[in-house]
């Protein structure tokens, strides 16, 4: 059987389809997938062993270069290797417009959310079949729904499984314990407080760990210098590919994420991790499967679920909500989970 997943973007999005791709592997002895996804996240997809084929989309970067991008060729050749092959399947698991259309475009049976389940109700137009998942579960249970319904088999009750094997990381030789802390982000009110992760990295070198620090922007860069600069056990990371970080996370003693998709990813390469969470609920998008804890912040009006912090108190921590999510909370979660 041969489908197509579109799941674009984000990174956190993207990867919590994968857990329904092992599902539908394990249910289809023949499955052969192929997979939609933006350019810069096409490093997921390539990680699970049921992927053949990536159809790299750039539309973010279309959008703003229009012009170019139809001059260029880049859509004309995205067309043509969306449309070379007939899907038995076409499974639309962003549940937007945008996805929708793409579906619309592909040669197949299109499956779709339906209208209660749909991000965007009207992206429903473009399917042929559509089907229910609740809203009141989490992102990676949706997406395993919707795949059992329109492959037809019962939906599983199993512990999400990414798919990942680990076999294909090379495992770093003598290298000191360490310690990956993900502390990029994209909301105001996701970001714990700088001089916590500080307190943090010193609770973790005083027992003998490194601090690895990745970063994907210059904000992120900068934080992380200065935190090297207060903290000789923390080591900047230089700037890598998805597929090369995910070698650095998957042999992490352990992670220390704030509401990320390389919170995701460490999750889905099995690897400890403790997950902040303040003004997002954890319940709906946290981190899932083993080996996951989540320190979520307990404040009177947390999950907020607010891009910007209206909390009038002038509280000395920003967003307020992390005052209860000190590092002494996390490091007693995280030095009890590697012990």
């Amino acid at each position: 059987m041969k489908i197509l997943l579109i799941k674009t973007t984000s990174m956190g999005d993207v990867i919590h389809s994968l857990p329904a791709l092992t599902d539908a592997a394990d249910h289809i002895t023949d499955l052969q997938c192929d997979w939609v996804v933006e350019t810069s996240f096409s490093d997921i997809p390539k990680l699970h062993p049921a992927v053949n084929n990536i159809i790299p989309v750039a539309i973010r970067r279309w959008r703003k270069h229009l012009i170019s991008a139809i001059m260029n060729g880049d859509i004309k050749r995205f067309l043509q290797q969306l449309r070379a092959t007939n899907y038995d399947y076409i499974i639309d698991g962003q549940g937007l417009i945008k996805s929708a259309c793409i579906a619309r475009l592909a040669r197949g049976i299109r499956c779709g959310f339906d209208r209660t389940s749909a991000r965007e109700a009207l992206a429903t137009l473009g399917y042929k079949r559509t089907f229910t998942a609740s809203w009141q579960i989490h992102a990676v249970e949706r997406q395993r729904q919707l795949f059992a319904q329109a492959l037809g088999y019962r939906i599983p009750q199993s512990i999400p499984n990414y798919g990942i094997p680990r076999t294909q990381f090379d495992k770093p030789c003598n290298e000191t314990p360490y310690i990956i802390f993900l502390h990029g982000t994209t909301w105001a009110t996701k970001h714990w407080p700088e001089s916590y992760w500080l307190a943090l990295a010193k609770l973790a070198a005083a027992k003998g760990f490194r601090i690895k620090l990745p970063w994907g922007n210059n904000i992120e860069y900068n934080r992380a210098k200065r935190l090297h600069a207060q903290c000789a056990h923390i080591d900047v990371l230089e700037k890598m590919s998805i597929n090369t970080l995910s070698k650095v996370i998957a042999h992490a003693k352990a992670a220390v994420a704030v509401d990320t998709g390389l919170g995701h990813l460490a999750a889905a390469l099995q690897v400890p991790t403790i997950s902040i969470y303040g003004a997002t609920d954890p319940q709906l998008t946290g981190t899932i499967g083993i080996k996951q804890i989540h320190v979520a912040a307990q404040f009177e009006c947390a999950p907020c679920l607010q891009k910007k912090c209206s909390y009038r108190d002038k509280s000395a921590v920003k967003p307020a909500c992390f005052s209860s999510v000190d590092p002494k909370r996390v490091w007693e979660q995280l030095i009890g989970f590697m012990s």
